[in-house]
């Protein structure tokens, strides 16, 4: 049985927004109060009704669903604006974790919160804390980064701009991209690079793996059943002394690539041997040789 909910949230009335973080595996991470406020709203807005079905089935609640996602959520937000401003209360939810964590809602919260509609988180399960709590990495500072790019060159670029980030790196990825990642992770950060892969957390297959970037591709590479499956990358960030030193080291090869070579050219060849990006390296490039240019006038 669901129990009411509590003073504060009683106490509220009508017309709110709450946002409420669900379970990314295991149903029972699921918080009473989280249940309670699904069992007391108007209407559940969520990105998949069918998903957030069976889990209100698994709660025994009964409430109207509405499907908000990135391709309607142009034309939804409007509607549960309306509704809000009427009186009803409404429970955003995602089909994992909390929501507007890679997730849509951020224009709804927004302009709720513009409109003067209480907006009231309901904290619990979020993946990428759960990760970042058993990883045994840094905790201090961190860095989230969603999802990569899909291609392999934007990807590269998308590490090379966090490359010289201090504090631990985190992104999602999919199983079947998940090799691809560690690739191009390993190419621009350095196989050396430590690493934690989370894998199915709170689900009958979680794993947690560490190592170097390249010891996590190659045992991957080694293991299909690892490769399947929903993961947190969490990646160590970067030392002073690392940054400094790859600096540096793009320097001097581009340096000694630019007295022989076209400028564009020298710095594309400079972007494949470091890994670094090839738009800045360029810049640099150019700066380079304007100043070699006043230097000789």
């Amino acid at each position: 049985m669901v129990s009411p909910p509590n003073q504060l949230d009683a106490a509220l009335g009508s017309g709110v927004l709450y946002v409420v973080a669900t379970p990314i595996g295991n149903l029972e991470d699921l918080t009473a109060r989280a249940a309670a406020i699904l069992a007391g709203v108007d209407l559940i807005a969520c990105e998949d009704t069918r998903h957030s079905r069976r889990l209100l089935d698994h709660l025994g609640i009964r409430k109207p669903l509405c499907a908000y996602h990135d391709h309607n959520e142009a034309r939804t937000h409007p509607r549960l604006l309306s509704r809000l401003q009427a009186g009803d209360s409404i429970a955003l939810i995602s089909d994992a974790g909390t929501p507007l964590i890679n997730d849509t809602g951020f224009t709804l919260v927004r302009e709720a919160r513009a409109q003067g509609i209480r907006v009231i988180p309901v904290p619990g399960p979020s993946a990428l804390i759960c990760a970042l709590s058993a990883a045994g990495l840094p905790s201090d500072r961190f860095l989230f980064l969603g999802f990569p790019p899909r291609s392999s060159a934007a990807r590269r670029a998308f590490f090379d701009q966090v490359a010289k980030e201090p504090g631990t790196l985190l992104l999602y990825e999919s199983g079947k991209r998940m090799m691809a990642t560690l690739e191009d992770s390993a190419a621009v950060l350095g196989e050396t690079r430590q690493a934690v892969i989370a894998r199915e957390l709170t689900k009958r297959f979680e794993t947690f793996l560490t190592g170097t970037l390249g010891d996590l591709h190659a045992r991957l590479s080694a293991d299909t059943d690892q490769q399947l499956g929903e993961f947190v990358l969490l990646v160590t960030g970067a030392s002073g002394d690392e940054g400094a030193e790859q600096e540096r080291e793009e320097a001097r090869i581009l340096a000694i690539l630019c007295a022989e070579l076209p400028t564009r050219q020298a710095a594309a060849l400079t972007a494949r041997i470091t890994g670094g990006q090839r738009n800045r390296l360029y810049r640099a490039a150019l700066t380079c040789q304007q100043a070699e240019a006043q230097t000789s006038n």
